[in-house]
């Protein structure tokens, strides 16, 4: 009479079976090595990864940061000061027609002297505008000056050679009509003033609403070009009430409340899984094609891609304007906002009936009005601009840091 071998005699059998050629042990050391070795050694110092040392390198990382943008600070400032003003030889601003069809708003307060953030944001779109030549002759820069005070030094360097408007100049109390108004009220209100007086002054096709601690990258223009002249012409994208060009690089991981990340994440497994599965099947040696090695490789290549970090993919998109993605908005933040014109007349009308308070801020109110109007609003990715302000025009910071 026969007996069955115990449940623990059977696996230690199977176990036995296996060996380092097996496709399973294979694919464990790999795993093992990739996501407890490698991926750890390589990404520690990635700020936005998962294997980020926070504890070891953030407090670094943020001195090195502000001591960068002080010396960034002070190139810009000497830029200026060596810049011929806009009645020399070198004009700041072009302007080919009466009407531009791009305005560039940067709206700016006077905020933690030494860094001249808002100087860093003028001189880069200076830069860009020069390289860009007359492809950007249609493009106005104009400085939104929302101080309460008259102690804005670069805001006064720069009337030199930007065209300036001053919301509390001649103003008797530092609020305006009404004293009571809390900081994030006045920063909407300061935000509608900045809005409202880049269409009357220039009545332009498109206004680029910029905070002056939003540095634009490298590709901005020709991205801006592309998007506006091609992409817009869609329907599902022309009426659409604004376009953000920055999203925070810590909230742009694929487990996040977008359900259209999670579409572009399953795409990255059906990607890179087939082509992961015949490198290895090229490699081990082994016949045909295998569906459970290419679901291992899928979600292999999912977990990598989320754990070293979204954003750092997201630059390959660099390579080209025609990479670059639109998707729908989400509600943080407002570094650089691009509104058509008759999108910014109604965000103008909808942002005059809201109040902001703490907890609800112009970026959410504005998103608030997507579904209550009925709007639609997106963000390009990856960012056109850098966030370099590590401190707040609303709140005292008195340790800053990256994250």
């Amino acid at each position: 009479m026969s007996t069955s071998a115990p449940p623990a005699a059977m696996l230690l059998r199977r176990l036995r079976r296996l060996s380092w050629g097996s496709t399973a042990v294979q694919l464990l050391i790999l795993t093992v090595v990739t996501f407890g070795l490698l991926a750890p050694l390589a990404c520690h110092r990635l700020l936005h990864s998962y294997f980020y040392l926070r504890h070891w390198h953030l407090n670094q990382m943020s001195q090195e940061f502000l001591q960068q943008s002080l010396k960034e600070g002070e190139a810009a400032l000497h830029y200026f000061e060596e810049l011929p003003s806009a009645n020399g030889s070198v004009p700041i601003v072009w302007q080919a027609t009466p009407r531009p069809w791009l305005v560039i708003t940067i709206i700016t307060v006077d905020r933690q002297p030494g860094f001249h953030y808002v100087l860093q944001v003028v001189s880069q779109f200076h830069r860009l505008l020069q390289q860009c030549g007359p492809q950007c002759e249609g493009h106005q820069l104009f400085l939104c000056n929302v101080e309460r005070s008259v102690s804005h030094f670069d805001a006064k360097l720069l009337s030199k050679y930007v065209p300036v408007a001053n919301r509390y100049e001649g103003t008797e109390d530092d609020y305006g009509d009404d004293p009571s108004t809390n900081s994030f009220e006045k920063e909407k209100q300061d935000y509608v003033y900045c809005l409202e007086s880049s269409l009357q002054t220039y009545n332009p096709d498109y206004v680029l609403m910029v905070e002056d601690d939003a540095v634009p990258e490298e590709q901005i223009f020709p991205v801006l070009e592309h998007l506006l002249r091609a992409r817009f012409s869609e329907s599902h994208l022309r009426d659409a009430l604004y376009l953000k060009l920055y999203h925070p690089e810590r909230l742009q991981h694929y487990i996040n409340p977008e359900p259209m990340r999670i579409l572009e994440w399953v795409g990255v497994g059906m990607l890179l899984g087939p082509l992961l599965t015949w490198i290895y099947m090229r490699f081990a040696s082994r016949p045909g094609f295998s569906w459970p090695v290419m679901l291992f490789f899928s979600l292999y290549s999912m977990g990598l891609v989320e754990l070293v970090g979204r954003h750092y993919f997201l630059e390959l998109r660099r390579l080209s304007p025609s990479l670059y993605s639109v998707v729908p908005a989400s509600q943080c933040c407002t570094p650089a906002m691009l509104f058509p014109a008759p999108a910014a007349r109604r965000t103008l009308t909808y942002l005059s009936q809201v109040y902001c308070h703490k907890g609800f801020g112009k970026d959410m109110a504005l998103y608030s009005l997507l579904r209550a109007k009925g709007e639609r609003a997106y963000v390009v990715e990856p960012n056109l601009v850098k966030h370099i302000g590590l401190f707040s025009s609303l709140r005292y910071n008195f340790h800053p840091s990256l994250l």
